[in-house]
């Protein structure tokens, strides 16, 4: 059986075509996805795997189906307890324990995490494409990893031809399991071999609390630091939701409080005015997903980029119905929290 990836050119976007049409997938978000899964493969048996585990958007898309959306950036967590072994032996509790201490961690995890993309993961990233003989390149930009793949195709430019892989490292991924993962064009190309990976993922009601809290902050704020391309949390926690996820993790009230107390250490959030959000009160009955006014319309035409470009497939639904959905999941999540206070 052929390997995808060892395949002239343009029998790759021969191949690609083919599984588009089959799919109704386009060409673009089909090639990229190959550059994923190859990335995961890469790292998961590779000598930090131990280490590492893969969360986000792609991974509920990926190893656990609950997200038909194209989900096009790797978010992976490489456990503190083995980055920042030092820090924590001496500290008096697994965390930090004030603000300054935070700083502290933050900054010597943030370097170290650094000097590991660059020094280690990047050389290996790089060393295999070339023993490969694959068309694409490996950079590093602090704690983060790219890999720019020669494209066959374009959508709207919404999604580059760019796979970002984003570490960070402060947390230990915890729960998580290991599941195994498969390119989109597989099922449709019985007779080509692709690319396949079996990462150690976060467990989905952990990411339902992540996804959650973040959107959390949105609404009281009115924006996310990382700039656009923010709607996707709105539509992952609806998807959830519809596979059961939410439900448990609501009723995971140690998980709950774990995030919260986690985000109030290392990823504090003040309103406009200044004052502090509070993590505790989103997991204890608090909890807004549904956002209004100026930043609503913002979210929306977000959200319409991300429909234009195909990443969701068959799987849209009108913005309003999305945030409907929102509001009623926060209505009943925020009801089981304060039952079992």
């Amino acid at each position: 059986m052929p390997e995808f990836l060892q395949l002239p050119r343009e029998d790759r976007r021969e191949a690609l075509l083919v599984a588009a049409e089959r799919s109704g997938r386009p060409l673009h978000l089909l090639e990229k996805d190959v550059w994923v899964v190859w990335a995961l493969h890469h790292l998961f048996t590779g000598p930090h795997a131990q280490h590492l585990v893969f969360k986000g958007g792609t991974s509920l898309s990926k190893a656990y189906g609950v997200i038909t959306r194209f989900s096009e950036d790797v978010d992976l967590t490489y456990d503190i307890r083995a980055i920042a072994p030092d820090l924590i032996e001496k500290a008096a509790s697994p965390w930090p324990t004030s603000g300054s201490q935070e700083k502290k961690w933050s900054k010597a995890i943030r370097q170290r995490l650094a000097e590991l993309v660059s020094g280690k993961l990047a050389p290996d990233l790089t060393k295999a494409l070339a023993e490969q003989g694959l068309p694409a390149k490996a950079r590093a930009e602090g704690e983060q990893l790219f890999i720019d793949y020669e494209a066959f195709g374009e959508g709207t430019g919404y999604v580059q031809p760019s796979v970002l892989l984003e570490f960070g490292a402060r947390s230990t991924g915890e729960p998580n399991e290991l599941r195994p993962v498969a390119c989109d064009a597989a099922p449709h190309l019985p007779d080509v071999s692709f690319p396949g990976a079996a990462p150690q993922v976060m467990r989905p009601e952990r990411t339902f609390w992540e996804k959650a809290t973040a959107i959390h902050v949105f609404c009281a704020q009115g924006s996310f630091r990382g700039g656009d391309r923010y709607a996707r949390h709105w539509h992952d926690v609806t998807r959830l939701d519809a596979a059961g996820f939410a439900d448990s993790a609501a009723k995971d009230r140690a998980l709950a409080h774990a995030v919260a107390e986690h985000k109030s250490i290392f990823f504090a959030e003040s309103t406009p005015d200044g004052a502090p959000i509070d993590y505790h009160a989103a997991v204890t009955g608090a909890l807004a997903l549904a956002p209004t006014g100026r930043v609503r319309s913002a979210l929306a035409e977000d959200y319409q980029r991300m429909v234009d470009d195909g990443l969701l497939v068959e799987d849209a639904e009108p913005f309003d119905a999305l945030l409907e959905r929102c509001h009623a999941l926060a209505e009943r999540v925020n009801a089981v929290a304060r039952g079992s206070t």
